[in-house]
């Protein structure tokens, strides 16, 4: 699934009615296993279909959320990850934690390849400064002094800048106490609000990981695929200050003690079986008007896959001949590669399942539904007009929007944005900056600012300069921006030429250079002749208008969009179906059980992969470049007590029927008894287009068998002290 780091949690588009419990509770009565990623509050409401699908724990001990095994359970702020002992050990997806692997990779050492196993706890190596794991604390509703807030201003962008206000005050109250992280989330559009407040454990290190031909056998050629042979599994280890409270990397620092581990399962899996999965899945849109499904088909996902590919090659050949840039922007390319797949997948999908036509068909049942109604339909059928009309405004800006996201977004550029707005945030008290920019953020800010070299080339940031300038120039003119047209000087090659030439001179590139500017007040920025500092000063107005215009649409979407998902929620209880907020970064549960599944073609697809059919998979070339050391010990059987007594193997991947999506990437999933059974790391081809519109015949997930992690650990890539450690010493 390739989870993609995450900024610190917004809230949904969000406003609107209180929440109608007692019409979700009714709603809820008939969930069934698949379907669903449910928030913890929820729950208790659904134990009869989970105690039906398997589970043999109290459905009430899972709302425990500091209780066993709930509170085993972490964010890595865009994967999940789960302690696994006592000693702070956490285990998650290799792909999760692949930016700290390139971190610690050069050319000489490319970790990347080789893999890495700290011998003791003196070698694990930083995850960077910007490495977080977060252990949830507490989850309070506080709905009703956020909807106070929304409802008493009086127009758009005073809706928008009230919901900044009130967050960030719930942040700061939250945060008062040292060690903490909060952030708000809103639920259906901004019915509900819940502020989550979350220990940040600052020195995370990387422990294990199992060389890339293992940790991403089968790469893009197989990602999404079935059968699958991946062993996407590594650790980590949290680290606190000698007193037990979160702080910053120091070598006095001790390992984490969680209240809270997993235990490794001690029966086999099979065929059938109940499993579940706690974790934090990213976004899902199954709500969306079908106005933005279509703007997602039409252009969205083919103009973003499109450009992903043609930055994909420009890397790819740039590192060709200069190594140093493979491995500074390998982090970058999987990613990008990951996400075009995915988007390719999805408009696949969405053609097979005719889902333009199921999304249109579902919300003019409920435009029909709510016309039936009357007078008590009317504010949400104006509610939905007014959603139409935000997303037609966002589609008619769209390709400057995405153009000038991408050319600011990141290198030389988007630094010198970045600290040139800290300069003017920084006047203001901390409590009116905005968020990304006031001093609960400054730390991770440095620690950006500090990392940067390792994912930056100079050569490499002007080629994908030039292609993001090249975009620019050829947007209709109505779209083009009287700054950025000034700054460029011209709508030809020569006139990019000259632009890059120009930002060549920029000193921003190195590491000093940048933290020095950190201090610096806005007169210092606007006195720079530093190229692209001056380039951040010309743009910076354009920027903050075009801000405080999106600001405007999410204060209309504020009022309209709970409105209308309430009369969606109402509409669903009356056909008596489950429903379940969209997914948001939040903590989520999702259950069902192991099964196989038929592709369109008709082929039935077994379950379990097996260890044999690694081996049957090697070419000895990339990415099916099984380790040697694999393929001896599968041809002479040495399994290590892991056998399956059922499949007379190993088995390495699994596949069951649960709802996930990014974000969900590392998450435990565990047996009816709570145990961990495995890791969670991507879907079937046919789920991928499940954000949108889920079909339970063929959306399946699939997990890493903990089996195969351990038989990686004992026989390939050996870790006998981190077995112990999790209390399953190496089987002879």
């Amino acid at each position: 699934m390739h989870d993609q780091p995450l900024r610190p949690v917004r809230r949904l588009a969000a406003g609107g009615t209180a929440f109608a419990i007692a019409a979700l509770a009714a709603a809820i009565s008939v969930a069934h296993a698949g379907e669903g990623m449910w928030v913890p509050q929820q729950l208790p409401e659904i134990s009869a279909p989970l105690k039906a699908a398997g589970l043999k724990l109290p459905a009430k001990q899972l709302s425990d959320l500091t209780g066993d095994p709930l509170g085993a359970v972490v964010s890595l702020g865009g994967c999940t990850a789960s302690f696994v002992s006592p000693e702070g050990l956490v285990t998650t997806n290799h792909h999760c934690v692949y930016g700290a692997i390139q971190l610690n990779s050069t050319p000489e050492r490319n970790l990347m390849k080789t893999g890495f196993s700290a011998a003791n706890r003196a070698d694990e190596l930083s995850a960077g400064p910007n490495a977080r794991i977060y252990v949830l604390d507490r989850i309070d509703d506080v709905t009703t002094r956020v909807r106070a807030a929304i409802d008493a201003s009086p127009d758009s962008l005073s809706r928008s800048r009230a919901l900044d206000t009130v967050e960030k005050q719930l942040i700061s109250e939250c945060e008062s106490d040292p060690g903490y992280n909060c952030r708000l989330y809103s639920f259906f559009g901004g019915i509900q609000y819940r502020l989550f407040r979350n220990i940040e454990i600052k020195d995370v290190r990387l422990v294990y990981a199992p060389p890339g031909s293992v940790g991403n056998y089968g790469g893009e050629i197989d990602n999404w695929m079935w059968p699958r042979h991946t062993g996407d599994f590594s650790f980590y280890r949290a680290y606190v200050g000698p007193d037990g409270k979160p702080a910053a990397f120091s070598k006095d620092n001790v390992p984490y003690r969680p209240k809270r581990w997993l235990k490794i399962a001690d029966k086999p899996l099979g065929v059938g079986d109940f499993v579940m999965v706690a974790g934090y899945p990213g976004s899902t849109n199954r709500y969306a008007l079908a106005d933005d499904f279509r703007n997602t088909v039409d252009w969205t996902y083919p103009t973003i896959s499109r450009h992903n590919k043609a930055t994909v090659a420009m890397v790819d050949a740039e590192g060709r001949k200069v190594p140093d840039i493979a491995v500074k922007y390998a982090n970058t390319v999987r990613g990008m590669e990951n996400v075009l797949k995915n988007y390719d997948g999805q408009l696949e999908g969405f053609e097979r399942m005719g889902a333009s036509e199921i999304k249109r068909k579902q919300e003019e049942a409920v435009l029909a539904w709510l016309r039936k109604r009357g007078k008590a339909g009317t504010a949400a059928l104006e509610a939905h007009e007014t959603l139409r009309n935000l997303s037609a405004q966002t589609a008619a800006t769209r390709e400057r929007d995405l153009v000038l996201g991408r050319f600011n977004g990141g290198g030389v550029v988007g630094t010198a944005l970045s600290l040139y707005r800290l300069s003017i945030e920084r006047a203001k008290p901390d409590a009116e900056r905005e968020p990304g920019y006031q001093e609960r953020d400054l730390p991770a800010f440095e620690g950006a600012m500090r990392q940067m070299e390792r994912r930056y080339h100079p050569t490499m940031d002007r080629e994908l300069m030039r292609y993001w300038l090249k975009e620019y120039v050829a947007l209709p003119k109505q779209q083009r921006l009287q700054a950025m047209d000034k700054w460029l000087g011209g709508n030809d090659d020569k006139a990019i030429a000259a632009a890059l030439k120009s930002l060549g001179g920029t000193k921003l590139g190195d590491t000093a250079e940048r933290l020095r500017w950190l201090k610096a007040d806005r007169k210092e920025f606007e006195r720079s002749k530093d190229p692209a500092i001056r380039y951040a000063v010309a743009m910076m107005p354009t920027v903050l208008q075009l801000e405080e215009a999106r600001k405007m649409r999410t204060g209309d979407a504020l009022r309209a969009r709970p409105v209308y998902l309430q009369a969606v929620i109402d509409y669903k209880k009356s056909k008596g179906e489950a429903v379940y907020p969209d997914a948001n970064s939040s903590l989520r549960i999702t259950f069902g059980n192991v099964t196989g599944y038929s592709k369109r073609d008709g082929s039935k697809q077994k379950p379990f992969t097996l260890l044999e059919e690694v081996a049957a998979k090697a070419t000895g070339q990339e990415p099916f470049d099984a380790p040697q050391s694999l393929l001896d010990a599968i041809r002479a059987k040495r399994y290590g007590g892991l056998v399956d007594k059922k499949l007379g193997t190993v088995p390495v991947n699994f596949l069951s029927d649960l709802d996930i999506t990014g974000g969900n990437s590392g998450s435990p999933v565990l047996n009816a008894e709570g145990k961990l059974v495995g890791l969670a790391f991507d879907g079937n081809w046919e789920s991928v287009s499940s954000n949108w519109v889920f079909d339970a015949s063929v959306t399946r997930m699939i997990s890493v068998d903990q089996r195969y992690m351990r038989w990686i650990m004992q026989e390939v890539y050996p870790a006998p002290h981190l077995l112990q450690e999790m209390g399953v010493a190496p089987k002879k």
